[in-house]
């Protein structure tokens, strides 16, 4: 039984979740909205938020991750929603290797002991690894396609036996009416052959 929580959470929740660790640095598409124009259209625009991810935390339709950035000398932090309306898309720039699920020691960092490591080959890995993945989607979408085809077929078969039998049976019918309508003509011819005997 499900509860009004899990509910609420598959209503809202992505179904497409970005593939991306603590320590990569991403770029956020997030949708600003800007009021609305003299026609009453509502005005919006893309800004791209860029920086390194120091948190992921929380779960189900509450989980964020936190990126951090340095503007002008000075770190700067947005906490995004996983499945908020608002982010667009989210695009992996660099994958950095760390040792902590936390990065919050770099808000006092700075200069050169503030940058992450960047992971060799990892945008590499991550390639692959989303090429894999589409292609086993791929392979998904053509068994279930080939499911609803063979189901298809199939209802189609019964159909039309059914539509055969249908036939059958009216024709069966009919030679059955025309038998009993030949049986009853008889019967009347001899009925009026039985009279005209009497009466001779």
């Amino acid at each position: 039984m499900s509860s009004p929580v899990s509910a609420v959470d598959a209503r809202y929740s992505k179904a497409d979740t970005f593939r991306f660790e603590v320590g990569d640095r991403v770029s956020v598409a997030c949708l600003i909205r800007e009021g609305k124009t003299k026609d009453g259209k509502e005005k919006t625009r893309i800004q791209n938020f860029i920086g390194d991810v120091i948190s992921i935390q929380g779960q189900g339709i509450g989980r964020a991750f936190v990126v951090r950035r340095i503007v002008q000398g000075e770190g700067v932090e947005r906490v995004f929603p996983f499945h908020s309306p608002l982010i667009q898309d989210i695009e992996i720039q660099r994958k950095g290797t760390v040792r902590r699920a936390k990065l919050y020691d770099l808000r006092k960092k700075s200069g050169k002991s503030a940058r992450i490591k960047e992971r060799l080959g990892g945008m590499k890995v991550l390639a692959q690894e989303l090429a894999t993945e589409a292609a086993d989607k791929a392979v998904l979408a053509e068994q279930a396609e080939a499911e609803a085809k063979a189901a298809a077929e199939a209802e189609a078969r019964l159909a039309a036996k059914a539509a055969a039998e249908a036939a059958k049976a009216a024709e069966a019918e009919a030679a059955a009416a025309a038998a009993e309508a030949r049986e009853a003509e008889t019967a009347g011819a001899a009925a009026g052959d039985d009279a005209g005997e009497i009466k001779d």
